[in-house]
Formats: C-alpha cells, sequence, structure tokens
C-alpha cells in the first residue's frame, strides 16, 4: 500500500520545485525529504524527478503520481474537516491565522483572555503576511480585511465584523516643527509593495517626492514616530499611538470590513463556535476604534 506521509512530501516537492522548499513546508530536514521521496519511487517502480541545475522536475510518471496525489490529499482534507467538526471538546488544538497588525496593535490582548478562560485550548496564532488556506486545514479560522463581500470564498462560512478604516499620520513632534516652519523635507514612508496609494492625496503637509522605502508595517510605524515624515496607517494603530497624529487636512479611507472566516464541519466544534463568538463581541466593541471614530482630533 502506498504510505499517505510519502504522498505529503511528493507534493511538497512537487508544488515547491525543490527539496529544500519542501523540507521548509514540511518542517523537517532534507533528508527526511529525500528518504520518503525514495521510499515512493521504490513502491511504485518509477522515478518521481529529474534532479536539474534549476530544481526538481516532475518525470512523466510523476505528472500521473501528481493527479491521483491531489485527489488523495483532497479526500484527506474532507476527512480530516468531518472527524474534526463531530468533535464537540472543548480541549484541542485550535488555529487562527490573521495579519500581523492585527495581532500586535488590536487582538493580542483578547486572545490572552480566551487562553485564560479556556485552559484546554491549545492556541496557534498564525500572523504572516500570507493566507492561510482554511480548505486545506491549515487553519480553523481566518480574520481578514475584506474590500469586496464577492471575493470570498463560497465554501467558506463568513461572520461579518465592523468595518476598518486608514488614515494619513505623522509625529506629533514633526507636525509641531513643521507648524514652527522647520526647513526639513517630509517624506512619504510607504511599504516598498504597496508604494503610495492613489487616496492619499496630501492636506495640509506637502511632502518631497523622494520616498522612504521600508519592508514591513513595524519598521513603517518606527519610521513615522522617528519623525522622518508621513504614512498610511489603519486607525486602529495611529490613533491608538500617542507619539502620531492625522495629518491636518487628510481624510479617512476605508480599507475592508473584517470578517470571521470558518470553512464546513470545522465551524461545528465546540471550541471554533466558542471562538468566534467571543472575537465576535470584541470586534464588535473595537467598531468605533476600526472606524477612527474614537478620539478627538488636533
Amino acid at each position: 500500500m502506498i504510505d499517505w506521509d510519502d504522498v505529503r512530501y511528493f507534493l511538497a516537492v512537487a508544488r515547491g520545485g525543490s527539496v529544500r522548499a519542501a523540507a521548509e513546508r514540511l518542517g523537517v530536514n532534507h533528508s527526511t525529504v529525500l528518504r520518503r521521496i525514495a521510499q515512493l519511487e521504490e513502491r511504485l517502480g518509477a522515478q518521481m524527478f529529474e534532479k536539474l541545475p534549476s530544481g526538481y522536475r516532475l518525470t512523466v510518471a510523476g505528472e500521473e503520481v501528481l493527479e491521483f496525489a491531489d485527489q488523495m490529499e483532497a479526500s484527506s482534507h474532507q476527512l480530516e474537516t468531518r472527524v474534526f467538526g463531530r468533535d464537540q471538546s472543548v480541549r484541542g488544538r485550535l488555529r487562527v491565522t490573521l495579519a500581523p497588525p492585527l495581532v500586535t496593535h488590536l487582538l493580542m490582548p483578547d486572545f490572552a483572555d480566551f487562553a485564560r478562560l479556556h485552559p484546554d485550548i491549545e492556541m496557534d496564532i498564525l500572523s504572516s503576511g500570507e493566507l492561510a488556506n482554511l480548505t486545506n486545514r491549515e487553519a480553523d479560522v481566518a480574520i481578514r480585511v475584506v474590500y469586496d463581500r464577492k471575493t470570498l470564498p463560497l465554501n467558506l462560512h463568513g461572520q461579518k465584523g465592523p468595518e476598518l478604516f486608514g488614515g494619513i499620520y505623522m509625529s506629533r513632534d514633526r507636525l509641531a516643527a513643521w507648524r514652527a516652519g522647520a526647513p526639513d523635507p517630509i517624506r512619504w514612508i510607504v511599504i516598498s509593495i504597496h508604494g503610495i496609494p492613489d487616496w492619499a492625496h496630501e492636506g495640509e503637509v506637502r511632502a518631497t517626492g523622494v520616498p522612504f522605502r521600508i519592508t514591513d508595517a513595524e519598521a513603517q510605524i518606527v519610521a513615522v514616530r522617528q519623525g522622518l515624515g508621513m504614512t498610511t496607517l489603519p486607525c486602529f494603530i495611529g490613533d491608538a499611538d500617542p507619539l502620531l497624529v492625522r495629518v491636518p487636512g487628510t481624510d479617512l479611507h476605508m480599507y475592508g470590513t473584517l470578517w470571521l472566516l470558518t470553512q464546513g464541519e470545522t465551524r461545528k466544534t465546540k471550541r471554533v463556535r466558542f471562538f468566534t463568538e467571543f472575537v465576535s463581541r470584541r470586534l464588535a466593541a473595537y467598531a468605533p476604534l476600526l472606524a477612527g471614530l474614537s478620539i478627538s482630533r488636533d
């Protein structure tokens, strides 16, 4: 019989194009991946990959196996989801995926409260820029900002939350210096892959045409605190930071709506239901902050 674990390793190499990529994805070492592929090739009596300078390429036999391996994976996920959905125990693992700023600047205190309320639930907070696939059971709950509801996959169950707005911010000290006539140029601080959004029209403060680029949201916040210039931030970050202030004459922009997403049978488990109900209440309480309505203006 074919070992499903061997097939998982085969799929990881086929999708990643290299043993290294497969090892990183599966959290194992290089030799484990090679051994699993060798076992599968021995059982099937065929070579699955050609090793090229650019990576691993499927052979003709490997292409045929890939089709069936995809079907095996889909069946496995369907089985796991159905069994997981029948699990009515509060004890167990709960994986939640969301963007890093939502964890760091908004929801971590709430996750901590939930963990204290349910000490038997093993929580995994998956915060990264990549979207976890709920259908493939990479996570149990997703908290996502969705601009267009029509883009949500039809197989996901969605619970709508508050709307999320952003604004343009600079440091309070830099604004005071600008008002006092300081000659230092004010830059746009931008995340490299995003640039300056179309909606970020300059208000009263004029920026130089030379931007300051960084690669992640945390560096963006530190840079604007340092008085380099102005940047776009979600209101729940900018308004809550005592060192920052909205740039005079600028408007807010709607990023989208927060949604709590689950899939299929998964949402029927007690720990998933408890979590989504808990977080939904907390998000509702944050609605003014998320919409930029919770502070007085300078």
